[in-house]
């Protein structure tokens, strides 16, 4: 059985909420582990309406300081108050944030929380990894909006190649060998013959990869670090009958995206961030489409798998 590589789309409007969409909020599940990306208003409602669990989530991650991506931020620390909560909360996120974020809990006088709220300020001007286990690499990489803003790139580690049972018999291979040979060494035998590698080993399966580019200019400088995604969110704000507007705030249009996602060979591009001009996204849909037709325009409570 497959362990997960799912996202969850909690919001999908940008600036404000409308009737059918909330603001940006997703949630990464990794083989069991849960990330929050983003946290909009109303990403609490979402949380609990997509059956997630508060008490999954340990790590969030603030793209950046704009009220749509973390105004549910105060909201949710304060359920997990009210929870009586006990592990740390990890939040990644611009080091100003944790400056407003305690003046908000002083103000309500919430002085003992029951668990540490542990932050860690991201780089806005190069890429980097902010956070590493032997399963996961999170990396953060710099965007172009009217505000320092983040990218985050979520790959699994490359598993070792498993050794061919088989082989392993018919060579009569020691113990101490399958170490080197998982590294790639060749075998030799007693009677010198070299038997390669890929004769000896199953190949692991590719690592999976998730890249979210929140609000963003058109901006080629982001490629390296998305290269080659399985699934890539780019925000998609205008059509381009409005690509001065996108220019003017530093956003994005459809086709903007796509061509990002082209460039960057990603397997499948999701698009959100929609205008709340737009009722109905399917035009900004289809100018992505028209340069990479591997787009989707995403909706709030979609759920999208990265299979092996």
């Amino acid at each position: 059985m497959q362990m997960p590589f799912q996202l969850t789309i909690l919001g999908s409007s940008s600036a404000m909420p409308t009737s059918k969409r909330y603001p940006t909020a997703q949630v990464l599940n990794v083989l069991g582990r849960f990330f929050l990306i983003d946290c909009g208003e109303g990403a609490q409602h979402q949380i609990r309406k997509n059956k997630i669990g508060f008490g999954r989530l340990d790590h969030i991650f603030i793209s950046h300081l704009h009220g749509d991506h973390f105004f549910g931020l105060i909201g949710f620390i304060s359920t997990q108050v009210l929870l009586k909560r006990t592990k740390d909360l990890h939040i990644f996120a611009h080091s100003e944030l944790q400056r407003y974020t305690q003046f908000q809990l002083d103000f309500m006088g919430m002085k003992e929380l029951g668990f540490r709220l542990v932050f860690h300020p991201l780089n806005f001007k190069k890429t980097q990894v902010i956070l590493e286990d032997e399963k996961l690499t999170i990396t953060s990489f710099p965007l172009k909006h009217r505000i320092p803003c983040c990218g985050f790139l979520f790959r699994e580690k490359e598993k070792e190649p498993n050794i061919k049972k088989e082989q392993l018999k018919r060579y009569q291979i020691p113990i101490r060998e399958i170490k080197s040979i998982k590294a790639g060494a060749d075998f030799v035998t007693e009677k010198g013959e070299i038997i390669p590698n890929h004769e000896l080993i199953i190949p692991p399966d590719k690592p999976r990869s998730f890249a979210f580019c929140s609000d963003t200019a058109y901006h080629e400088k982001i490629i390296p670090a998305i290269q080659g995604a399985d699934l890539l969110y780019h925000e998609a704000t205008f059509t381009e009958s409005e690509k001065d507007m996108a220019k003017t705030t530093f956003h994005s249009t459809g086709k903007e995206a796509a061509l990002i996602a082209q460039k960057a060979k990603v397997g499948k591009l999701l698009i959100g961030h929609f205008s709340a001009r737009y009722k109905d996204p399917q035009l900004v849909l289809d100018e992505a489409r028209s340069i990479f037709p591997e787009t989707d325009a995403v909706n709030e409570d979609e759920v999208y798998s990265v299979t092996r």
